[in-house]
């Protein structure tokens, strides 16, 4: 029998674990599902937007694996340089898979990125996800334009908080404090800029129309920024394709997805004014250069008109505009994070692997593996961490009949209570979810996020915390 750690719940990890134990080759592994937050699934909970009910629905998919007899949640357990060691832990079970993610977003390196109201996108959506690690005093919303940095799904998801109105969320999971900033908004207008064109954007169709179907927000696409674009046509005088679908198809050679993405951009060029009370400014060709300010807060952003080089890049002409803003999200990829005792590749972000072995000094590491962001980079759907963590799981089984001959602890939760720490196990975590339903219920709102460490830990030891409003 194997015993085997898994760190990370988010769906790359959980996938791996439902690989290890539905595989029919090695039977009876036993897979525990390590944490650094009481709570699981990652970034389903805490990444996807909360009016994406849909995609956030895929927690009833992880909340299956982790509830099989022979999987264990253990959250509030921490690796790396604070916690638990990789080699101590490798001395608990006979095998640990890391799929901890990518979790460092990618800076601009441009002059005044340290202004306040300048942030990443990934900082703005754990406050509105209620991640225990968030800034708990908000952003400032009081500015009526915002400009975020990116052209990827992430930007879109942004973009489409910050301009639908804030009753669409009251529905939803999100904290309170947050609902209470965005309903009291001032932001007018969200301009979401990229340095290239929208057929090299990296948005799926599917989130770029839901823009288009804010009834609270128009879109607008400047045509002058789409003529750069070598892939763009302008709308010919007869065709009657209404904004944001799609016309008849055409011969272009670009891959479906842009394809799709140019056309939608092409609908709304060129439309009137609606009389909306929010806008979204889709902006293409504009490089940041420098983020102004006054009295050390950003003001405004300048960007350095690009264009196409002819190689599938881009190059500054030389010419300058400058973009209102109180408030600036970067929203331009993530990195994967160094963890202590494993070996770590700067230049790509991640852990070096051989087909999901961790490798330490180009050779493979007994027992440790990697999974998901931290093996392959930020690339990718959910559903691409399946086959990623199956890739991995074929590796460690060819690996088991010398992996099961390894000595290790007994019961992993009695070492990691002996050591300090204080794993949130599942009756824990539902602990959570009944705390966070029982203060939806008093808000007059749904199961409410609870987003502060103390407020998650004393409801998953069922004692009373601080305000969770």
């Amino acid at each position: 029998m194997l015993r085997i750690a898994v760190v990370g719940s988010g769906p790359s990890g959980v996938y791996t674990a439902q690989a290890l134990v539905q595989q029919p080759l090695v039977p009876g592994i036993l897979v525990d599902v390590l944490d650094r937050l009481p709570a699981p699934y990652g970034l389903v909970r805490y990444g996807v937007a909360p009016d994406h009910e849909k995609i956030k629905s895929l927690q009833n998919t992880l909340r299956s694996v982790l509830e099989h007899d022979r999987v264990r949640f253990l959250g509030n357990v921490e690796i790396g340089a604070h916690g638990l060691t990789p080699e101590r832990l490798l001395g608990l079970y006979h095998a640990v898979v890391y799929c901890v993610g990518a979790a460092r977003d990618r800076r601009l390196g441009i002059p005044g990125e340290e202004l306040a109201g300048s942030h990443s996108a990934t900082d703005f959506v754990s406050w509105y996800s209620a991640h225990p690690d968030a800034a708990p005093a908000g952003f400032g919303l009081g500015t009526r334009s915002v400009v975020v940095i990116g052209v990827g799904n992430v930007a879109v998801d942004v973009a489409r908080v910050l301009a639908r109105g804030a009753e669409d969320f009251r529905p939803t999971d999100v904290p309170h404090p947050a609902l209470g900033a965005l309903t009291g908004s001032a932001v007018r207008d969200v301009h979401m800029v990229g340095r290239r064109g929208p057929s090299q954007a990296k948005f799926t169709t599917k989130e770029l129309r839901e823009l288009g179907a804010l009834p609270s927000a128009e879109v607008r696409v400047e045509p002058a920024d789409l003529a750069l674009d070598p892939a763009y046509t302008p709308v010919p005088v007869t065709d009657t394709v209404r904004p944001g679908r799609d016309p008849a198809p055409s011969a272009s050679p670009l891959a479906a997805v842009n394809r799709r993405n140019i056309e939608v951009v092409r609908g709304w060029a060129g439309m009137p004014d609606q009389g909306r009370a929010r806008r979204i400014h889709l902006r293409f060709f504009l490089r940041p250069v420098e983020l102004l300010g006054t009295e050390g807060r950003v003001t405004a952003v300048r960007f350095e008109r690009t264009a196409p080089d002819g190689a599938g890049g881009v190059r500054g002409t030389g010419s300058y505009e400058e973009i209102e803003a109180g408030l600036v999200l970067r929203a331009v990829g993530y990195r994967g994070v160094p963890l202590a005792g494993l070996p770590f590749d700067e230049t790509s972000g991640t852990v070096p692997h051989l087909a999901g072995r961790v490798l330490r000094d180009a050779v493979a590491s007994p027992g440790e593996y990697v999974a998901g962001w931290i093996k392959r980079g930020p690339t990718g759907v959910i559903g691409t961490n399946r086959a990623c963590a199956k890739e991995t799981v074929v590796s460690l089984l060819a690996d088991a009949p010398r992996l099961a001959g390894r000595r290790i602890a007994e019961d992993p939760v009695d070492a990691l209570r002996a050591a300090g720490h204080r794993p949130v196990e599942w009756p824990g975590w539902l602990a959570i979810e009944d705390a966070e339903a029982a203060l939806g219920a008093s808000l007059g709102r749904r199961s409410v996020k609870i987003p502060d460490w103390e407020g998650l830990l004393a409801a998953a030891r069922g004692v009373d915390g601080p305000s969770r409003t």
